[in-house]
């Protein structure tokens, strides 16, 4: 049994568990953390913290439990572990920033990726990983865990702000927790953090605390020497100092570090021997230019040389280098770390070695040379600085600095630490000048310096460089043959404090010879006093010019007694006149410098009278006048002893003044004033240890006040001010010592004389206020300098006094300042009232309140007058703080008395002005924050009391206050909400505020519904601003937890729940308090409440849905429907929609709630609200559909589709135009970057067809000025033509262009845009007759699936492709468009598995279109290239063929059983229109047998052999390889078996007794063959004039192989009569015999008719043997062909029995008649290129002769029929090259069918004709009359199709038409005579098979070329028959066939079997 668990509640996952076989389980991975709920038999239940929504199970071994806390204890409990919060942190960081790596790096590569941002979050989550690793550990020393806390913190912050993430508020590095401080202190906080987390570009993060940092801050450079290159032979010394570039001096003390002769790597004297720490840098010297400079010292021979190995006994410090080494800026700030410094060695001559490094710095080479070294690398040191104090700066880098020796700084620091203890002597040896003594050279001279006590006992002080322990002596360096050296060594001498009054200094000169044996000669020495004895003042700094006494024997030195009473300075010793124990050398002299740091002793004199001021008594007066010129460092080093002397002076021993009371007052205020000053402000600690355990003088008091208040009253009388604002600048310091002075004398005397301490702190402040509340100029800095120290004072006095009078005391101060100040002394008085409020006065009830009272009324005069409102906002700030903190602390279930009193002294204060006053700022004024904050900080500590007591305050006798109170109220926070004044990635503040406001909201409602309800004070104002204000709130960006991270989400929720839920139900709630009133929100809240309801929260959305029905209810009542609430539903869900508001989800609570509110209630309206609710559902549907699109390149098409869904339902089914316009021009703007601009235009034509040619004037909008409604059409239309125009669809615009023209020429008059528009439309129909234009291709597309879109789902369309697209390019963009689809074979109908599944699958084929009916060509001859467009444009039917199999493949021959499947699509819009596919609304299927198979595979080749002919007789230039390699594949087919295979199939003996059904097509078969040889003759002969000779072998053979050809195919269509069908000859009566033309010519007749096929031709006339081959192609290009190209077959003329098949003359008498026949157009002539008969190809084949077609007779309906498409709906037409030979004639009326042209008249003389290349066109020969008694061979029936004429694809049928012939035929055609014929009329049409209609499959590809070789008849192989494979060949499949359509096919009798 599960059983809650209680102390298993958090654990982590140690191990993976696949929940793959366990029901209900939790899959979990290494290291998630999981929540414990219940546990049994071993087994947990609960949930990831990754995913808190789904629960499971999991073993319990699995799991590794931690120590936990439970917060929040309910529904929203939170489980976290017991571990530091910066841990936690980092882990929750860690994985919210996981999932946004991975974000980032799914995008690498694209446009949006970010290469850098995922490198640096990737390295940023590596570093907090390993740093919390750290952490856990657990081994890391307290402050190496604050470092890395520090970092982590940083880290966070920094990624965080790069990353867009929310701003984390610290203080000390940790997170805030905002329950525990106010509104205002958060702010704060996040103001900070903000500020800190700009400054940190390289993720130094944030603390929000803003630290006590000292102003003056001590830095420390750790140096260290890592190598020495250079090989000198001899030991040497290292001295590192640092040198201040830019004052040109050294400012620290030597390092010094030895080296043995061996090298730097062999010498290790000790551990940090060559690591240092020069202390105490101030922030003036890193911000110098710093250097280290190193002084090279060899120690050894005088002249050293390698050849001598002997050692020398003396050892000499002799001149090396120097190296110099610049610190950089970025060094300086250790920002770099430790950084290594390399540097070379400088030398120079021996008497410039002093200024060496001033000569490199000066860069004066010529002094100066660089050392020569075998190393790449010279002196290399490293160095680091580190901050702050020293002893903190050596916890935080105890590896670094532990142990290493300090090099001081040269005087004290910036900051002088009361602890500090230092007495360094700094001696500097600078030159010296001596005599050559006789020599002939310079000597040798080396000095010693010594340390002797007053009794001549030499002090181990010496030292010559840190490092090293002190000596007793130090040898200077010998400058070799030099008797004027100039050194500059420093040394230090540190004396104890007790000895160094009687000791001094003590120089001995030596000259040191270059011999060996020769010891150092002492002769001379020098020495100097350390302190005067009657001064008891130390050596002063500077320079001092030394005497040099003379002396040989160092044994005369011991008694310094002897010496010490002589003079020891040069000045001196001039004026000496009694006689020394040495002699002196009057030319000799030694000049060194001096610096005392001290602290215990001073070298000035006047501090030292002032300490001896007893001594003196009638010098205290000038004694304490110097005292101001005491150097303050020399003060406060004896600040106890200069105060006790100080204070003796100031009053006798009764306590009366004395007569330089006054003088030592300004005395003590000067020294109170040092303390302010930074570079001491460490003595303050000293100052107050003083007051409390030294001070003893408890009779002062009385007179400091009274100096203070004789100051105060003098302020106004005294022009110097200078002492008034220092005495008042120490007030704090002053009443510190009056408050101890008067608890000293309570002590003693028990508490005597309070009453006069009172009275005098009375007057004194009385004293105060009178002089705060002056108008004068030159007192305003002393006012100002009062108020900003005053706190100070009264601090003070509260040890005394109790806050109470204090409090009043300051009060009186406040309010005797006036309030008409100037700006600075208001500023002063608000600061001073901030400082109160910080004070221990606000922790007193009683002081609080009276100050409270005052602040809280001067705030709000400041307010109202908009004065310093930044200062007023920060004291109201302090004031909110200090209050919650009281609160916090005091709190127990309801405030305590006090609180509550002073929660309501600043609410009914200033609530109201801080409104008024938010309300005026904009938001980014400085203020505007702080403000905000105070009135969230405001309202945030008040109760229900306090909001009662408000508005109890405000009501008065007509609520206008109140009314006013809550309108202000109302309308800041909705601003506040809606436009927030904190930055957004401030969550936690937005939210604190956010909780603010649903609180006070909900005490807001209570007067709007006590007071503003009721009818007499109903304001629908009021109540319209709440309302609103509760929908922005609920709807702000800030409480969508949907869009939350999980993390974040179950964070909000723990602390504050969903605060929608909460306002949502308060809205509710008020609606529900409306009843009547309704209707005055109608319709103005029906798109907020709309907003509300869209919120993505099930149970807000079923509480506040049903409020849409309490609206149409109400408008029905009143109005007698709900027009408004209908109208503006729809407007606002459009737009809330478009903004990614809503789901599905919504669509059906919408639909189920409502129409369950109408059934359950039943109005009266209950017919039109269940209509508008479904129509406002579907319109969400639609709405839906259209956003999930909105993004995306790839959903351009789907976008355009949801378009057009709106576009209609706006238009159909609520009619709203200015939504249906709007979507227009939507759907406008996808198409032109699609580059759709035909379909962009027909798009503008929906809003063109909503004008009128008027003059009624249109407002202006966001895409057109206001203008007439003429105006606005033309602009439209000449956008429409402008895109029509890039679409190349001229014949679109020229309607249009008409339109204009008719307008500016009969109604507007404009003859300038007349002109424009007829000279745009003269272009258009030049381009429609130059321009080449590529044929559309056309597919058929099926979606599948319950994972598509709606609008597409389980839907077929038809595309219109783009521009030279085929089907493969076609179905990559449908993929890319819908990527997670998969594509269906063609072939393959899906089932309802797949269309009910949960994928999305889509199936791709490619159809044809089917041109529609055009009356208005119906009877005219028109140009090809004029009817092309008609064929693919203007098209809503499709045909698909699909290749099947009855009986299987017979494996012999194919052809047998090859069945053709046709589908015929029908689609609801034509195309192109305002899209660029169609859904398909109707589909029709049919059978094609094998005969009619094998007809158009046999139609399609004589169509590509026609349009080769056409291509080369245009260009006969082209490559001619394609044109021979047709002719061979036909002629001579080396595979495929040719003709023989169809002979086999369909022409044997048995067949059509077999199949009696199918005779016409086997008929049409066989006048198809006919009609091929009649085309490869006509191409045989193009090809042999335009062959090159290398091909003219190839041209004679195909030539002989055509003969043969020929004889097969004049057998083939030589069947004997017994094996015609019997039911084809008996479907026609005979013709009559009046069907020839009266006015024909016999010659011309035959013409038409004739055949040289069959018989040898006689001789003809020479003037009647050039035959015009007249040539359709008049464009140049092979898709163009002549429009008056008609098909032979339509003039085939025949007196026989068998013209019963083709024509009743009763319908050519009814359809063409009388004028008519003069309107039809005329036959074409083919001439040949050259203007000249042709040559023959053989004896019996001459092209000479040309074979005239017949004519036809076809009824009206019928002829139209012919004149625009192909005579079967079921035979698409190919589009492409071979679609563009077609010839079609058409009108605009939908003419169905192309009529086949008519012979011309005997007296027409103008025969139109296209010449391709002959001069003139050539009469056509007289036949002979034999022709027209013979039979014409087959070939006649297909001589049309040699000439290149197809009228308009009639070629194409598959139901037995070829060109208007029927499809059974004769075997032997029947004599022709010109006289007895006439036009056979249309095939009957085979009767339709009936079958349910399939889905379609695949298209087959192209059949092989049926070709012949030779008389072999034997069938050979057929191969490709049918290949599926290649879906993109669409141009060589079986489409280019046609079918008639349903409705125009007649009603025949089925074929007799």
């Amino acid at each position: 049994m599960w059983t809650p668990t209680k102390n298993q509640k958090f654990g982590v996952a140690i191990y993976n568990f696949e929940a793959e076989h366990v029901q209900q389980a939790l899959r979990l991975d290494v290291g998630e953390t999981v929540q414990i709920l219940e546990e049994c038999g071993g087994w947990y239940r609960g949930f990831s913290t990754k995913n808190r929504n789904l629960k499971g199970i999991f073993p319990s071994q699995f799991i590794h439990l931690k120590p936990f806390k439970i917060d929040n204890e309910g529904i929203y409990e939170t489980v976290a572990p017991v571990e530091d919060p910066v841990v936690q942190e980092a882990a929750s960081v860690l994985r919210e920033w996981g999932q946004i790596w991975k974000d980032l790096y799914v995008v690498l590569g694209t446009p949006h990726g970010d290469q850098e941002l995922w490198d640096a979050v990737r390295k940023t989550m590596m570093d907090i990983a390993d740093w919390r690793k750290m952490l856990i550990t657990g081994t890391l020393t307290s402050d190496q865990i604050g470092q890395i806390k520090l970092k982590i913190t940083r880290k966070i912050d920094w990624g965080n702000r790069r990353l867009g993430l929310d701003l984390v508020p610290r203080v000390d590095g940790e997170m805030v927790d905002p329950d525990a401080v106010s509104v205002v202190e958060l702010y704060r906080v996040h103001v900070l953090s903000a500020e800190t987390s700009q400054g940190h570009s390289q993720g130094l993060g944030t603390l929000a605390k803003k630290k006590d940092r000292r102003k003056a801050q001590s830095h420390h450079l750790f140096f260290c020497m890592r190598d020495f290159s250079y090989h000198l032979g001899e030991d040497a010394e290292v001295f590192f100092s640092l040198y201040d570039a830019c004052k040109g001096k050294f400012i620290s003390e030597r390092f010094l570090v030895k080296l043995s002769k061996e090298g730097f790597f062999n010498y290790v004297e000790k551990i940090h021997s060559n690591c240092t720490i020069f202390t105490d840098l101030g922030s003036a010297d890193l911000a110098s230019e710093l250097y280290i400079v190193a002084h090279v010292v060899r120690v050894g021979r005088m002249l050293f040389s390698e050849s001598v190995k002997k050692s020398s006994s003396h050892s000499y410090r002799r001149p090396h280098g120097v190296a110099l080494f610049r610190l950089a800026p970025s060094v300086l700030q250790g920002a770099d770390g430790e950084v290594e410094l390399t540097g070379k060695l400088f030398s120079s001559d021996e008497k410039d070695f002093w200024q060496l490094p001033e000569l490199v710095f000066k860069k004066q080479s010529n002094k100066y040379s660089i050392m020569s070294n075998n190393a790449s690398y010279g002196l290399v040191v490293s160095v680091k600085v580190v901050h702050g104090e020293l002893e903190q700066a050596t916890k935080e880098n105890p590896l670094l600095l532990k142990n290493v020796c300090i090099t001081k700084k040269l005087g004290f620091s910036d900051v002088i630490m009361p602890g500090d203890v230092r007495n360094d002597l700094y001696v500097t040896l600078n030159s010296g000048e001596f005599e050559r003594g006789g020599k002939s050279v310079a000597k040798n001279i080396e000095v010693t310096v010594s340390a002797l006590d007053a009794e001549g006992r030499p002090l181990e002080c010496i030292y010559s460089g840190m490092g090293h322990e002190g000596t007793t002596e130090y040898a200077s360096m010998i400058m070799y043959h030099n008797n004027s050296p100039r050194w500059n060594e420093r040394l230090k001498v540190a004396i104890p404090i007790d000895q160094f009054g009687g000791a001094h200094l003590r120089l001995e000169y030596r000259h040191c010879s270059t011999r060996e044996k020769n010891e150092k000669k002492l002769f001379g020495f020098s020495f100097i006093r350390l302190m005067d004895d009657e001064g008891g003042t130390t050596l002063r700094d500077g320079s001092h010019e030394l005497c040099v006494y003379k002396c040989d024997e160092r044994a005369r030195l011991n008694n310094p007694a002897e010496y010490l009473t002589m003079p020891f300075l040069s000045k001196e010793a001039v004026d000496c006149i009694y006689s020394l124990p040495f002699q002196r050398s009057p030319k000799e002299f030694i000049v060194i410098d001096t610096l005392l740091c001290s602290t215990k002793l001073t070298q000035n004199v006047d501090l030292l009278s002032l300490l001896r001021w007893r001594s003196t008594p009638d010098g205290i007066g000038e004694t304490l006048s110097r005292v101001t010129r005491v150097d303050g460092a020399e003060t406060v080093k004896f600040l106890q002893d200069v105060l006790d002397a100080l204070f003796a002076m100031f009053s006798t021993d009764d306590g009366n003044s004395t007569q330089h009371s006054g003088h030592v007052f300004q005395a003590l205020v000067f020294i109170f004033s040092l303390l302010e000053d930074t570079k001491f402000e460490h003595f303050k600690p000293v100052m107050d240890a003083y007051i409390t355990g030294h001070f003893a003088a408890a009779l002062v008091y009385k007179g400091l006040i009274s100096c203070v208040k004789h100051l105060s009253d003098l302020c106004p009388q005294n022009e110097k001010q200078e002492p008034i604002m220092r005495c008042f600048r120490s007030l704090e310091y002053i009443f510190k010592f009056i408050i101890q002075s008067r608890l000293l004398f309570a002590r003693a005397t028990g508490g005597q004389n309070e009453d006069s301490f009172r009275i005098d702190v009375d007057n004194l402040f009385e004293s105060f206020a009178h002089l705060l509340n002056m108008h004068l100029e030159n007192i305003e800095n002393s006012q100002i300098t009062l108020l900003e120290h005053l706190q100070g004072a009264c601090d003070q006095l509260c040890q005394v006094l109790s806050p109470g009078e204090v409090s009043n005391h300051l009060s009186n101060l406040f309010n005797a300042t006036p309030f008409e100040s100037t700006r600075e002394l208001t500023r002063a008085k608000l600061n001073a009232m901030k400082n109160s409020i910080n004070s221990s006065l606000f922790d007193d009830d009683d002081g609080r309140a009276v100050l409270l009272e005052t602040i809280s009324t001067h705030l709000r005069q400041h307010l109202e007058g908009r004065l310093e409102l930044r200062l007023c906002g920060d004291v109201l700030s302090d004031l909110v703080i200090v209050i919650h903190k009281n609160v916090k602390s005091q709190y127990s279930g309801r405030l305590p008395p006090a609180l509550h009193r002073d929660v309501e002294t600043v609410m009914l204060t200033l609530f109201d002005v801080v409104v008024q006053v938010i309300l005026s700022l904009e938001r980014t004024a400085p203020s505007s924050g702080t403000l905000v904050a105070c009135l969230m900080g405001i309202l945030q500590f008040m109760e229900e009391s306090h909001y009662g007591r408000l508005w109890d305050a405000n009501i008065g006798s007509d609520a206008h206050r109140l009314r006013h109170l809550l309108y202000s109220t109302t309308v800041l926070l909705s601003d506040l909400v809606r436009a927030a004044v904190f930055p957004s990635d401030w969550f936690v503040m937005r939210m604190v505020t956010n909780h603010t406001i649903l609180t006070a909201m909900q005490e807001i409602a209570q007067p709007l519904i006590s007071t503003f309800l009721k009818q007499g004070r109903f304001d629908n104002q009021l109540w319209s601003n709440y309302l609103n204000l509760a929908v922005g709130f609920l709807t702000q960006p800030c409480l969508q937890l949907e869009h939350f991270s999980q993390q974040k989400r179950h964070k909000v929720l723990e602390r504050y729940n969903d605060m929608r839920v909460l306002m949502g139900f308060q809205i509710l709630s008020m609606w529900h308090n409306l009843d009547d009133h309704r209707l005055h929100f109608i319709p103005g809240m029906v798109g907020p409440f709309l907003e509300v309801t869209l919120v993505p929260e099930p149970e807000l959305r079923k509480a506040t849905l049903p409020i849409f029905f309490d609206m149409m209810q109400a408008e029905q009542q009143a109005k007698g429907n709900f027009k408004q609430v209908e109208t503006e539903l729809i407007d606002k869900l459009d737009i809330l929609v478009s903004e990614n508001k809503g789901d599905d989800e919504y669509r059906q609570l919408f639909n189920t709630i409502l129409l369950e509110r109408v059934r359950s209630n039943d109005p009266v309206w209950r017919e039109s609200g269940t209509a508008f609710i479904n129509s406002v559902t579907r319109l969400l549907e639609r709405l839906l559909d259209y956003r999930n699109v909105m993004q995306g390149d790839e959903n351009c098409d789907k976008r355009m589709s949801c378009t057009v869904n709106l576009l209609n339902f706006y238009k159909n089914e609520i009619n709203r135009q200015e939504m249906y316009i709007r979507y227009i021009y939507k759907l406008h703007d996808l198409h032109l970057p699609a580059g759709n601009f035909t379909e962009a235009a027909f798009t503008l034509q929906l809003h063109a067809s909503q004008l009128a040619w008027t003059q009624r004037m249109l407002h202006a909008d966001h895409l057109y000025p206001a203008q007439t409604e003429t105006q606005r059409k033309e602009l439209i239309y000449m956008k429409i033509i402008e895109n029509f125009d890039k679409g190349k669809c001229w014949e679109e615009g020229l309607p249009l262009l008409e339109e204009l023209a008719t307008q500016y020429r009969c109604r507007l008059f404009d003859y300038q845009k007349l002109s424009e528009v007829l000279r745009r439309q003269a272009r258009f129909y030049e381009e429609i007759l130059s321009c080449n234009r590529h044929d559309n291709e056309y597919f058929r597309v099926g979606f599948y699936g319950l994972g598509l879109p709606l609008f597409v789902r389980n839907k077929a369309f038809i595309y219109r492709g783009l521009e030279y697209e085929q089907i493969r390019d076609f179905t990559q963009r449908i993929q890319t468009e819908f990527p997670q689809a998969k594509i269906l074979p063609p072939n393959t109908p899906p089932d309802d598995t797949i269309r009910s599944s949960d994928g999305q699958y889509i199936q791709i084929c490619a159809v044809k279109p089917i041109p529609e009916p055009n009356p208005k060509f119906d009877g005219l001859e028109v140009d090809d290239r004029i009817l092309k467009y008609y064929a693919v444009n203007h098209v809503r039917c499709f045909v698909y063929d699909r290749a099947t199999y009855r009986g299987g493949a017979d494996k012999d021959n194919e052809f047998k059983n090859l069945w053709i499947e046709r589908i015929t699509y029908t689609i609801e819009s034509e195309l192109p229109g305002i899209l660029k596919w169609f859904e398909i609304v109707d589909q029709r299927i049919e059978q094609l047998c094998p005969p009619q198979c094998a007809c158009e595979t046999v139609e399609k080749n004589n169509k590509q052999l026609k349009q080769m002919s056409l291509q080369y007789r245009a260009n006969p230039h082209d490559n001619i390889q394609p044109f021979t390699m047709r002719l061979q594949g036909t002629i001579d087919a080396a595979v495929n078996g040719g003709i023989a295979k169809y002979q086999d199939a369909f022409f044997g003996p048995d067949y059509l007794h077999v199949y009696p059904e199918n005779s016409e097509h086997v008929n049409r078969l066989k006048v198809l063959f006919s009609e091929q040889t009649l085309i490869l003759e006509g191409a045989l002969d193009l090809h042999g004039r335009i062959a090159p000779p290398a091909n003219q072998p190839l041209h004679r053979r195909l030539v002989e192989v055509f003969e043969d050809l020929r004889i097969k195919v004049r057998k083939i269509c030589s069947t004997p009569q017994s094996q015609r069908s019997v039911s084809s000859l008996q479907s026609t009566p005979p013709p009559p015999l009046t069907h020839r033309r009266a006015d024909s010519d016999p010659a011309t007749e035959f013409r038409r008719i004739g055949s040289i096929i069959n018989s040898p031709l006689p001789p003809l006339p020479s003037d009647k043997c050039a035959a015009s081959i007249s040539s359709s192609s008049t464009s140049g290009h092979s898709s163009q062909r002549s429009s008056q190209a008609s098909s032979l077959y339509a003039h085939f003329q025949s007196a026989s029995h068998d013209d019963e098949l083709y024509a009743k003359p009763q319908e050519w008498d009814e359809g063409v008649g009388g004028s008519q026949r003069d309107s039809r157009p005329r036959s074409a002539f083919i001439t040949d290129s050259r203007g000249s008969s042709p040559k023959s190809l053989t004896k019996s084949l001459n092209s000479d002769y040309v074979i005239v077609p017949s004519s036809k007779a076809v009824s009206d309906d019928s002829q139209r029929w012919r004149h625009s498409r192909p005579p079967s709906p079921r035979a698409p037409r190919n589009s492409g090259t071979q679609d563009s030979l077609n010839t079609s004639w058409s009108d605009s009326q939908g003419s169905q069918e192309s009529l086949p042209p008519l012979p011309p008249r005997g007296n027409e003389k103008q025969i139109r004709s296209v010449s391709l290349g002959g001069e003139e066109d050539v009469p056509p020969p007289v036949l002979p009359k034999r022709m027209g008694k013979k039979c014409p061979s087959p070939a006649m029936y297909g001589s049309d199709q040699f000439l290149g004429d197809d009228v308009d694809g009639c070629s194409s049928s598959g139901d037995g038409l070829s060109n208007g012939l029927p499809a059974s035929t004769p075997t032997t055609p029947p004599l022709l005579s010109p006289r007895n014929h006439r036009t056979p009329p249309p095939p009957p049409i085979p009767p339709k098979t009936t079958s349910t209609p399939i889905t379609p499959l695949s298209p087959p590809t192209s059949f092989t070329t049926l070709n012949t070789s030779g008389d072999d008849m034997t069938p050979t192989t057929p191969t490709n028959i049918i290949v599926d494979q290649h879906l993109d060949g669409s141009h060589n499949s079986l489409h280019e066939n046609y079918s008639v359509p349903t409705r125009l096919q007649p009603q025949l009798p089925p074929p007799s079997q």
